[in-house]
Formats: structure tokens, sequence, C-alpha cells
């Protein structure tokens, strides 16, 4: 009972801070989006307002590391497993500019959706081939001004914190765009918060761990899939060194 209670007392005080800070989000959109095109500001917003919610959480500390390996000046192809729905919460903590791409279910989500459109992600509907050509052409104009884009290979959480098969379009991207892929490897959220679960449970650390950038040159192979497998072997088995206390 009292895990219920302190779950939904958290999410009370996430949710009145957000809708407190939402008429400044509109404002500083409005304020910043003549001379913001790519919106970056606003990202920027997103991400103070999700490390503040984030640190609220009475659950766990959560750790960065390795990200001394993201360079500034540098557009990447980011992927990371997909353990919970603080995954989106938690990856802000890069503090580095990014497009997330999202299911469009959350477009329809009050107050998420606003946010999504007002930092112009770019949505998908899963399933649908029109929406993936769509989602792919926005993704290659946007690496292609030097934003990253942020992208989870697995397409929906994971159960159990175990990792999923990858879908190719992140290497399809990283390919087609020239760019070099940057693996994140993230645990504890699937323990914190676990899918289709409301309720947050507490852990010692959830560990976001940035792994050396992967460049073109450094591919070994023509194909999407090989490299979406390539990818899932090296962040699996990243995962299992987080598990074992392994630097």
């Amino acid at each position: 009972m009292r895990r219920y209670l302190i779950s939904g007392l958290l999410w009370l005080a996430s949710a009145s801070f957000a809708i407190i800070l939402l008429p400044f989000s509109f404002i500083l959109w409005f304020l910043v989006w003549p001379f913001d095109e790519n919106r970056i500001i606003f990202h920027r917003w997103l991400a103070f307002q999700s490390i503040v919610i984030t640190g609220l959480f009475p659950a766990g500390k959560f750790k960065v590391e390795g990200c001394d390996r993201i360079k500034k000046d540098q557009a990447y192809v980011i992927i990371s497993n997909h353990q919970s729905a603080l995954d989106i919460l938690a990856l802000y903590r890069l503090k580095t500019d990014f497009k997330w791409i999202s299911k469009i279910e959350n477009t329809r989500v009050p107050g998420i959706g606003w946010y999504l459109k007002m930092a112009g992600y770019i949505t998908i509907e899963r399933g649908n081939s029109e929406s993936k050509a769509v989602m792919m052409k926005s993704s290659v104009e946007v690496l292609r001004k030097g934003i990253s884009i942020m992208i989870f290979p697995e397409g929906t959480r994971s159960v159990g914190g175990e990792i999923g098969p990858f879908k190719k379009g992140a290497f399809e991207l990283a390919m087609m765009t020239d760019k070099p892929i940057l693996p994140v490897v993230l645990d504890g959220t699937w323990k914190m918060l676990p899918k289709h679960s409301k309720i947050l449970y507490p852990v010692e650390y959830v560990i976001i761990r940035v792994l050396d950038p992967v460049f073109p040159g450094m591919f070994g192979t023509s194909s999407p899939e090989e490299l979406a497998e390539k990818f899932r072997t090296l962040i699996s088995g990243e995962l299992k060194k987080i598990r074992s206390g392994i630097q």
C-alpha cells in the first residue's frame, strides 16, 4: 500500500509540474519560433523538464556514463535498448541535441502530443509502409542538417529487461546518410517501472552507458539486417557487463 501511495504522489507531482510549465512552454515556443528553425531551444527545454521530473523519483538514481564520447558537432543515429516508458525521460540526460522517432499514438496524448509537435519530433505509424517512408525522408533531412536522430530499434518496450529483435530502419538511415551510429545501453528502468505498470519500484541505479560511436567505414557490411544484428549483439553484451558490474 505504501508503494502505491508513493507512486501516486509522485505521478501527481510530476503531472502538476508539467501542467504548471505548460503555459511557459507555449510562450517559449512562440518566442523562439522565428529563429529556432530546428527547435533546438525547445528540445533543451524538454530535456530540462525531464531531468527535473526524474530527479524527483525516490526509487533510484540515474547514472550516466560515457557522455564524453558524444561530439557536439557530429550528427549520429543514436540507438538504445527500450525497457520502460521511463527511457524517454532518462535519455534526455545525455544532454545532447536530437530528434525523437516516436510512435504516432503519442501525438494523441494531451500534453505529450503537443510537446512532440512543438519540438519538431518525427512520428511513425507502426506497420504502415507509407508512414515509414515519410519518417525515413524526414529523418534523412534532419541528419543532413547536422542533428542527431534518437530511435529504439526494438520498436517497443521489452519485457523483463531483455533485448528483443532490432528492426532495420535505424541502420538504413545510417547507411543512407553516411552517419555514425551511437549505441546507448540502458538498464534498470524495467525494474523501476515495468511494462504496463504505473507503480514505481525501488532500484539502486538506472545506468545509461554511451558506447563508442561506430562510423560507416567500420560497419563491415552493406546489409542493414546484418548491421541490426551486429548492434543487437553489441548492446546485449554491454548489458551483461553492466549487470555484472563491469565498467
